[in-house]
């Protein structure tokens, strides 16, 4: 591997399901910068099956545009030599479907709840989680091994000391399901036992003739605590060995890089998580796809990564309305559609996933159909980025009285910085309706900074952090990121129209003061790389970040957007009456600029059409 302060160009490839898009970066002036890209059809089937080929088209144009050569004999030039070549060469992967994963743990809710996060955060597609109180009967869960057919399985159970028999039950399942792997049929299935350690040799000896058994530490060693690390690294590692070395091209591939490939998920969350690190941050970064969608979080320094697997906007939107229900898209819209025929036109997105708005009322259902994905896929994160659960902790009287269950980490007052990835996001017409989009669906609270990725650079960023920490980040902030400005949110409910909130912004000259009722949206300009300290005087019954009523000075950054004021409450309730509540869409659209406001624009947008039926 090419030495970091050495490094004057990097080439970074990310291998997706259809496209395999490829960057270079160059060292300019003692800074990283992004100088061009590339892209090409990704080669994993018939008739090519190699996925280099789709590396190397992917590559040549990046040559094309650069005017560099790199690539000589059929592979990447390395290192840079006479302005050709590149210093180093790295590259993530998806194609094939990505890493799917089953868990097989005791409790759902605790060890096998330890092993999902630690799958999810390798970057995999949880398939299924089996455990011993899922409700189902053995013959059911042998019978779904068999038939998901997962390309790695990952047991758990038990803390060092605790639980043995039950442990070596279940992994006495896996070797009587002996399940075949998805990819490739001359190999072994892969297990990693991440359980009890006096359970270590009971599992060898029931997994030795039915699987390629590997043994780490212990997820959960005791009841208060969490080592997901161990299991995380083999579970990539294991992706190498196994996984991709059965995908066409592979094997040539990993001999091109300069550091593991990477599954996508797992570099975009260890980009997120560099950030958060690097700049002393809580994040959520979300990928909104079109076929899952990747919440990630960091919030106390602990790392969470989820994944909707059926949560999309284009090959399962159809799951989206089934989940959400018509009723939940409909109420984002300032339209009275057809309900029939929009739900129509959703499924039409599913059968032709490539096609895109052709007309603002077309958008508009694209941006609602987006806020239930996200939302959705949102609040699976919640539930699963917890505090752990079996864990003994002293209760106060409202935890006595409040809601069941361990306290999810996601702190939406504490979060300061939400980014957004995916074509609905990064392509959105106006950077407005992608803020727009995130905070109806997200509902931040007090301030938050709001931020979308550009070109979808973030999995190749996210594996260069693993040779040049200083590269990737210098791109993320100066390439990568487009900040869309700050949202100030206060927490709480009122009537529509009472008074609500008090902005004073103090930006480099001059000063800004705007009181904001309730129920309703401002905008103030704040341009990109201006910074304001604002002061904000909440109403007795709202919370701005200091507790209800309490003033709060805070510091925020500008964007392409600018200063977001939503004055709207939280949770964010849209109001019953259709009437009403078309309305105040209307409005939150013009204070924000969100869509075009010309006649033709309103009429697609706002122009009155049927009742909305119940369907």
């Amino acid at each position: 591997m090419a030495d970091e302060q050495a490094l004057r160009s990097i080439l970074a490839t990310d291998c997706g399901s259809t496209t395999t898009k490829a960057i270079l970066i160059e060292a300019v002036d003692g800074e990283y910068r992004l100088r061009v890209r590339g892209e090409a059809p990704t080669t994993v089937e018939a008739p090519h099956e190699d996925v280099t080929a789709g590396v190397l088209n992917a590559v040549r144009e990046v040559e094309e545009l650069s005017g560099r050569a790199l690539i000589r004999d059929g592979t990447i030039i390395r290192p840079q030599q006479d302005g050709e070549g590149v210093d180093a060469y790295v590259s993530t992967s998806s194609a094939g479907g990505g890493l799917q994963v089953m868990v097989v743990g005791l409790v759902r809710s605790m060890t096998a709840e330890s092993a999902q996060r630690a799958a999810l955060g390798a970057g995999a597609i949880v398939m299924d989680v089996l455990a011993l109180d899922d409700g189902r009967r053995d013959y059911e869960r042998i019978e779904r091994m068999r038939e998901l057919r997962p390309d790695l399985i990952l047991i758990s159970g038990g803390v060092d000391g605790g639980e043995t028999r039950k442990v070596v039950e279940m992994a006495e399942l896996v070797a009587a399901a002996n399940p075949q792997a998805r990819l490739g049929e001359k190999y072994e299935l892969p297990v990693i036992f991440a359980g009890n350690v006096d359970a270590r040799e009971p599992v060898r000896a029931a997994l030795e003739r039915s699987a390629a058994l590997t043994v780490v530490d212990n997820l959960r060693p005791t009841m208060e605590q969490e080592r997901l690390g161990p299991a995380r690294g083999e579970i990539q590692e294991l992706f190498l060995q196994h996984v991709m070395a059965q995908a066409p091209g592979y094997p040539k591939l990993m001999g091109w890089t300069d550091a593991d490939i990477m599954p996508t998920p797992a570099a975009v969350g260890s980009l997120i998580e560099t950030i958060a690190r690097r700049d002393g941050l809580n994040v959520v970064g979300v990928d909104i796809g079109g076929a899952t969608t990747d919440v990630f979080s960091v919030f106390g320094g602990t790392f969470n990564r989820t994944v909707s697997a059926n949560l999309g906007m284009s090959y399962s939107i159809s799951n989206v309305l089934a989940e959400a229900g018509l009723e939940n898209i409909l109420r984002w819209l300032a339209i009275r559609p057809d309900p029939r025929r929009l739900g129509n036109d959703i499924r039409n997105k599913m059968i032709r996933p490539t096609t895109i708005p052709q007309t603002l009322g077309d958008l508009a259902a694209e941006h609602a159909a987006a806020r239930e994905a996200l939302r959705l896929a949102f609040e699976q994160h919640r539930l699963l980025a917890t505090e752990l659960k079996g864990v003994q902790r002293q209760r106060d009287i409202a935890d006595a009285f409040g809601a069941a269950g361990a306290q999810s980490l996601v702190d939406m007052m504490a979060l300061d910085l939400i980014v957004g990835s995916g074509g609905v996001l990064s392509h959105a017409p106006r950077r407005t309706q992608a803020a727009l989009m995130m905070i109806d669906a997200f509902e931040p609270e007090g301030v938050t900074r709001l931020a979308v990725d550009s070109i979808f650079m973030m999995p190749q960023l996210g594996v260069l952090a693993t040779i040049s920490e200083e590269a990737a980040t210098q791109v993320f902030y100066r390439d990568c990121l487009i900040p869309l400005g700050t949202c100030i949110a206060p927490a709480g409910r009122g009537r529509p129209g009472s008074r609500c909130v008090r902005v004073a912004m103090r930006p480099g000259g001059g000063a800004v003061e705007m009181a904001v009722p309730f129920g309703e949206m401002r905008l103030l300009p704040l341009a990109e790389g201006e910074t304001a300290r604002v002061t904000i005087e909440p109403t007795r019954g709202f919370d701005a970040g200091a507790g209800r009523g309490r003033t709060v000075t805070a510091d925020v950054q500008g964007g392409v957007v600018g200063l977001i004021i939503d004055a709207r409450g939280r949770p964010l309730r849209l109001p019953d009456d259709a009437a009403e509540r078309i309305e105040a869409i209307r409005r939150w659209h013009r204070a924000l600029d969100a869509y075009p406001d010309d006649a033709e624009a309103d009429e697609a947008l706002h122009g009155d059409g049927p009742e909305v039926v119940a369907t």
